[in-house]
């Protein structure tokens, strides 16, 4: 799937979402979009990443204490 799929499979949940609210008003969606799509995004690059965050980090862009610490908060780690 390439960079362009990804967006467009957002793009239509985002549709979706705003469809499902009924014109109500949309509250957090930032914080909302980032949790929703990062917990994923951490559980398929460390299995990808045979669970190495230092691999994993170096992937992602990321300091590795900082991945660390999302995979805590999102109880990714035992």
């Amino acid at each position: 799937m390439s960079k362009k799929n990804i967006e467009e499979c957002v793009r239509n949940s985002l549709e979706g979402y705003f469809k499902d609210l009924h014109g109500t008003e949309p509250a957090g969606m930032y914080d909302m979009m980032v949790r929703v799509v990062e917990k994923p995004l951490l559980e398929i690059v460390m299995q990808q990443a045979d669970h190495n965050q230092s691999r994993a980090a170096e992937w992602l862009g990321l300091n590795r204490n900082t991945l660390r610490k999302k995979l805590l908060e999102h109880k990714l780690l035992k």
